[in-house]
């Protein structure tokens, strides 16, 4: 049985990184970049009208930043949320949690190799996240520096109801490790770590690995583990 075709619509204010992304995208077999825009406005209206299951969007954008956008495709309140990839840079750390709470389910460097980025697309299209442990770690301990005096007032009190094993998969998520990684460390087969996630995400209300991986680093669950 074949996989559904994954339409993208690359939005980047710089048309080499818009080219470059859907070069690399357009040769995969069974992705089809369906559209580019170059601002933010362009890319709702793109995004709305065709429906793609991905959407990659830079965070500086003219008109309408990437923020905004994904809140607005994304975010909390969206009847119909799109799955959206926030291109970003090292020097944008700052961006990070609001992309979360917008809506984000993944991040991506501008400066991926043409794998990753494919894995992105493939990943985010079946409404999941993929995060290199490179991005994970960098971005999201942000998170847990900003976050430090309330991650301190709520490590002791909220687990979210947590069991010591899923515990140990969070921590696990919030350094970059992938479902089969996780079950090699843990000795558990891939069916088991997929069930203990989807427990995860309904404890938590995350819809995605991205998330489970914010509220580690928010709660001090990687910084206990040491």
């Amino acid at each position: 049985m074949h996989e559904p075709q994954i339409d993208v619509v690359i939005a980047d204010d710089q048309q080499l990184v818009r080219m470059g992304f859907s070069l690399i995208l357009g040769v995969q077999p069974g992705i089809t970049v369906v559209g580019e825009a170059a601002d933010g406005v362009e890319c709702i209206e793109l995004a709305r009208r065709l429906r793609p299951r991905v959407v990659l969007v830079d965070i500086r954008m003219p008109r309408l930043d990437g923020l905004e956008v994904v809140r607005q495709l994304a975010g909390p309140g969206v009847a119909d949320p799109m799955n959206v990839v926030v291109i970003t840079t090292f020097d944008q750390d700052d961006y990070v949690r609001t992309a979360l709470r917008n809506g984000a389910c993944g991040f991506l460097l501008k400066d991926a190799s043409p794998q990753l980025l494919v894995e992105a697309v493939q990943a985010a299209a079946r409404g999941d996240a993929l995060v290199s442990p490179a991005v994970t770690v960098r971005l999201l301990r942000r998170l847990e520096a900003t976050e430090h005096g309330m991650a301190q007032a709520a490590v002791a009190s909220d687990d979210a109801g947590l069991s010591e094993r899923e515990r140990d998969i969070v921590r696990l998520v919030a350094v970059g490790r992938t479902n089969q990684e996780i079950g090699d460390e843990l000795f558990l087969s891939l069916s088991t770590v997929k069930t203990y996630l989807a427990r995860i995400q309904a404890k938590l209300n995350a819809r995605n690995r991205v998330e489970i991986a914010a509220w580690a680093w928010e709660h001090g669950a990687v910084r206990r583990s040491r």
